[in-house]
């Protein structure tokens, strides 16, 4: 028996906002056959540079805090590393070393370790609910709390509720905001993926980081499209997180979103590439053949068909709803711009007849328009 022609993700689109590891990312997905777009979707402040996050250190260092939370692996280590290009890492870590030192996760613990601050306790499951739950049961009224934040601006932080609920318990909360990050500049190809996520270009988009998230909801909402870039993840283009944190800015507008189990970047590959053909694929059985219609291409009997965007356009209309008659004048509105000549329409059936190798996948109904032949036996739709 021979090998397919076509990879997991062959005919799928997925949109890459990555600001770090987007190569990676892309190559991954690239592998496993899916056309990848990508545009950083954040700009990072550089630590050297920052002048907030130094008067922060600088004020730890004065007034030292009675409990340390680190969220993040790479953020704990920035922060250690710009404190030394400030000559100020041996106070720092001096500074914290007198304090209950919570982390988040194993990559947080890590970076403590390796700074020379062991952690009083990680929860396994790296939910910050569990950390906020052990510090509030264990009482933190009027605690010095530094909380190491990974991926902030000046005005939006990754866990505000987080934040809210020990300021709650009674402690007093002193956000660090490591890798601060402005959105990526305006009128590049960071707009462009935006605008394509709205048109529903991709069958997917992936998110690392919740300011990534961030980011293409604030651009939508200046281009004016917010709306409709909502209403496509709601529906077509299916929003892949790395993890629920990441996620949850969706999740608040309603969004569904989906994540691996475990917060890595192969991880989030693999999950792609195992739910996106069962979340965008349409299977059905044709005049004697199955049908597998993906993003940009069709398979036929587990062949790869190539089928232009009208002929793409033509034959999600007919799948919509299997067997039934679609009009000539609905398939003329499905079609890529906006013509008023049903003839654009007898020419794109024409042509993936042709692409698809059987004319009698797409039957015609006299006066009536067009039907996908489906057998009896409907495989799924």
């Amino acid at each position: 028996m021979s090998e397919p022609d076509w990879a997991p993700l062959t005919g799928f689109r997925v949109a890459v906002t990555s600001a770090r590891r987007a190569e990676e990312l892309g190559m991954l997905l690239e592998r496993r056959g899916a056309s990848v777009t990508s545009a950083a979707a954040i700009t990072m402040v550089p630590l050297p540079d920052d002048e907030a996050l130094r008067a922060h250190t600088e004020a730890l260092i004065d007034a030292p805090p009675d409990i340390v939370i680190a969220t993040t692996g790479i953020g704990f280590r920035g922060w250690i590393a710009a404190a030394d290009g400030w000559g100020l890492a041996n106070d720092l870590t001096a500074a914290l070393g007198n304090a209950r030192i919570v982390s988040r996760g194993p990559k947080a613990t890590g970076a403590l370790r390796a700074a020379g601050l062991p952690e009083e306790w990680s929860p396994e499951s790296e939910s910050s609910r569990e950390v906020l739950h052990y510090l509030v049961e264990g009482g933190i009224a009027g605690k010095h709390i530094a909380v190491q934040l990974h991926g902030a601006t000046d005005d939006w932080d990754p866990f505000p509720e987080f934040l809210d609920e020990l300021r709650a318990a009674g402690a007093q909360v002193v956000p660090i905001r490591v890798y601060r990050w402005h959105p990526a500049p305006r009128n590049g190809e960071f707009d462009q993926l935006v605008m394509g996520i709205a048109d529903e270009k991709f069958d997917a988009v992936s998110f690392t980081s919740a300011p990534a998230v961030a980011s293409v909801l604030m651009r939508a909402t200046e281009l004016e499209i917010e709306d409709r870039l909502l209403a496509a993840l709601r529906t077509n283009v299916h929003a892949m997180c790395v993890g629920p944190v990441t996620a949850r800015p969706l999740v608040r507008l309603g969004v569904p979103t989906s994540a691996p189990e475990r917060m890595r970047l192969g991880a989030l590959a693999r999950h792609i590439t195992d739910e996106l053909p069962l979340l965008c694929a349409r299977t059905t059985r044709v005049a004697g053949h199955v049908l597998e219609i993906r993003g940009t291409c069709v398979l036929v009997d587990g062949e790869v068909k190539a089928v232009s965007p009208a002929g793409m356009a033509t034959i999600r209309a007919l799948a919509h709803r299997p067997g039934a008659v679609v009009s000539r004048h609905a398939l003329l509105s499905a079609l890529p711009g906006s013509g008023t000549d049903t003839h654009a329409v007898e020419t794109a059936v024409l042509r993936l007849r042709t692409a698809l190798g059987d004319k009698n996948i797409v039957s015609t109904v006299v006066k009536r328009g067009y039907r996908l032949a489906v057998d009896e036996d409907l495989v799924h739709a």
